[in-house]
């Protein structure tokens, strides 16, 4: 989420968002910047209109989909996973009580 951040404080100093801007900020935050992820995230903005879609996001949670597509697609598949056994306390699921 910190990506997204980053990329928000961007739009918000009215800064070009790539790669090199994106990892400065993320340093400066003390986070340790891995550049497949900032990459993706700044492709992933590439045809994304911030201001607008913050503003539509804002009238409608359904108009915020293009801005969560570009957070969801720079996680890694498995951090999620790791993510989701944390919350359910290392469990399959409520199944997983039941045999």
């Amino acid at each position: 989420m910190e990506y997204v951040y980053a990329a928000m404080l961007l739009h918000s100093a009215e800064t070009e968002i790539d790669d090199k801007a994106v990892t400065a900020v993320l340093k400066a935050a003390g986070v340790d910047a891995d550049s497949a992820r900032v990459k993706a995230l700044v492709a992933s903005l590439g045809g994304v209109d911030i201001a607008e879609a913050m503003a539509t996001a804002a009238a409608s949670p359904a108009a915020a989909a293009p801005v969560a597509a570009a957070a969801a697609s720079e996680a890694p598949a498995e951090e999620e996973t790791a993510e989701e056994e944390e919350e359910a306390g290392g469990f399959e699921g409520l199944g997983s009580l039941f045999g």
